[in-house]
């Protein structure tokens, strides 16, 4: 059985293969992701398992580094990392600066 993420083959139209600039919020979750990693704190692997099990609609909503964020995040909530109270906390303080 074909998973929700699982496109391979699937006749989804022409793939835009230019090169474009990425937001500062993509390069910050890349270079997260980086440290992360380095640190032994999640691996590619772990990324991508969190990927695909976001469920099939929020898979479709979210955008290539959302998706990324969204598995981090979970990630570092199931290792003890960040509560979902810090993490709501630090999102507001982010929020309040704007």
């Amino acid at each position: 059985m074909r998973g929700y993420h699982d496109i391979g083959g699937l006749p989804l139209g022409d793939i835009d293969r230019g090169e474009h600039d990425y937001a500062m919020w993509e390069k910050r979750v890349d270079a997260m992701l980086v440290l992360l990693s380095k640190k032994g704190v999640i691996t590619v692997d772990e990324l991508r398992h969190g990927i695909e099990n976001l469920g099939a609609d929020a898979y479709e909503k979210l955008g290539y580094y959302e998706r990324w964020i969204a598995s981090i995040t979970r990630a570092l909530q199931a290792r003890g990392v960040i509560t979902t109270d810090e993490l709501g906390r630090k999102m507001a303080r982010a929020d309040a600066r704007k």
